[in-house]
């Protein structure tokens, strides 16, 4: 069964809008991607022979967008993730088994109609496999074998890829513990490609962390410091800081369950922190410290110029009896309602009005764009409204967003668009939809004559490219 994706997808049934939405979207089609926010592996770019693996490996097992909706239709977890058993090792065994992964992965593809998931995978087979089948259960190990092919050539290695998908720049996200191994590898290698590191220090600021005091260990190890107190903590994480900007990094990382900011003292931080160390730490202490480090985090940024972006309000690994058995990032991270005009004001009173810093934040609560970060956005130096992200990234949650957002903030207190993703080969499609949606809603001002058409075209641009290199100083 053949199918043919519409030119128009995304696109106003309104003839008036429709025609303005293709003349905007003409025009920032091809623009080159920036990417400053995501979690490709850097390793996939480091060598240059590194082959994705199998169209298992590549569309199904890393991605919990499709892990999540498959199970919640009773699809098991063990016919999603490749066993650990020894017999897999062998390459037969192998294929086998992600073919069979494959297959039920096809059986049920139909659950991803009218989902962002379904339009990336289209697309990604379509644009870059050359693929115009929809994808059955009766086709699946035909499709299988056309994408196993086409992996092992080397125009489908991630560099050619990266050159492929017009890439201007791709960020990824590292622990602060991480030796950057692979970035430095990218650099030694002359490839023309510019891949940059970002800061990501939740595993050390997060005292209730999995492993946390192994993380510590790891983290004076790294940065050569002696951690025994907190403002050995501090120094370790500013020599962290300052060897990622080295290797290119412009932005840091933080995740929260909430945006809840404090400033302690240095005595009282150095009390959770040893506390934490003897792993007896009381009830708040880990909201508490977070909340005090988040606020440091944003002094350090203020200091070498390193963007701030926080990601906050998921509730990781709701499903106790998933994570236990087969670990985190398996699509049981549920969205919470989420407060920031309070919880922010601690560090934006301290730091909101110093145009040398840049805070981004992300919302998983749709409800607070309109009442909260539309206005702190729209008022204070310091604060970019990142794009609709995670649940969100979506036609109906970028339009919900834009709606919004844009009345009180404006296009330009925003921070473009990034797309978040571990999945590289979904890049252009997200990218795509984002320019699309984005055409779209600013058609729709031109048809009412809220902006006309040579304003409505520098939006475009702004909403597509410039704002993101913009926010980032890329």
């Amino acid at each position: 069964m053949t199918r043919t994706t519409h030119t128009d997808r995304y696109f106003s049934p309104d003839p008036a809008v429709r025609d303005v939405a293709r003349r905007l979207y003409a025009s920032v089609a091809d623009l080159p991607l920036v990417c400053p926010h995501g979690h490709v592996d850097p390793r996939v770019f480091a060598d240059p022979d590194y082959a994705f693996g199998t169209p298992a490996d590549l569309f199904i097992i890393p991605d919990h967008y499709v892990v999540r909706l498959l199970y919640s239709q009773g699809v098991p977890m063990e016919a999603l993730l490749p066993s650990s058993s020894e017999e897999e090792e062998q390459p037969e065994a192998r294929d086998r088994r992600h073919r069979a992964i494959w297959q039920t992965f096809a059986d049920h593809f139909y659950l991803f109609r009218g989902t962002p998931t379904g339009m990336w995978i289209r697309d990604e087979l379509r644009d870059i496999f050359g693929i115009e089948e929809k994808l059955s259960g009766t086709n699946a190990q035909r499709i299988y074998d056309r994408i196993a092919e086409r992996l092992a050539q080397p125009d489908f290695r991630p560099r050619a890829l990266y050159a492929r998908f017009n890439i201007e720049v791709l960020c990824t996200t590292d622990a602060a513990t991480d030796s950057l191994t692979h970035h430095q590898q990218i650099k030694d290698s002359g490839w023309c490609g510019r891949i940059l590191p970002t800061f990501r220090p939740d595993g050390v600021i997060n005292i209730d962390t999995p492993n946390w005091r192994a993380n510590i260990a790891r983290l004076a190890e790294v940065s050569g410091i002696s951690i025994t107190h907190y403002q050995a903590f501090v120094a370790a994480l500013e020599q962290r800081r300052a060897y990622f900007k080295a290797m290119g990094a412009v932005a840091t990382d933080h995740a929260a369950l909430t945006p809840f900011t404090i400033a302690l003292s240095d005595r009282e931080a150095d009390a959770i922190f040893q506390r934490a160390l003897r792993g007896e730490t009381m009830p708040d202490d880990a909201a508490r410290f977070t909340g005090h480090m988040l606020m440091q985090m944003a002094r350090m940024s203020i200091e070498d110029g390193l963007v701030m972006q926080l990601h906050v309000g998921a509730w990781r690994n709701h499903n106790r009896a998933v994570f236990e058995r087969f670990g985190s990032d398996k699509g049981a991270d549920i969205p919470i309602a989420t407060e920031y005009t309070r919880n922010l004001l601690p560090l934006l009173n301290a730091f909101g009005n110093d145009r040398r810093f840049r805070l981004v934040l992300f919302t998983l609560d749709e409800t607070t764009y309109a009442r909260e970060l539309a206005p702190l956005a729209g008022h204070y130096p310091a604060v970019w409204i990142g794009p609709p992200w995670w649940f969100h990234d979506s036609f109906n949650g970028m339009r919900r967003f834009f709606d919004q957002v844009m009345e009180t903030a404006g296009i330009y207190n925003t921070a473009g668009f990034n797309d978040d993703t571990r999945a590289f080969c979904s890049i252009p499609a997200r990218h795509d939809l984002w320019r699309r949606a984005a055409c779209d809603w600013l058609a729709g001002l031109v048809t009412r004559h809220i902006v006309d058409e040579d304003d409505a075209f520098a939006m475009a641009r702004a909403l597509a490219y410039d704002l993101a290199k913009l926010t980032y100083s890329l």
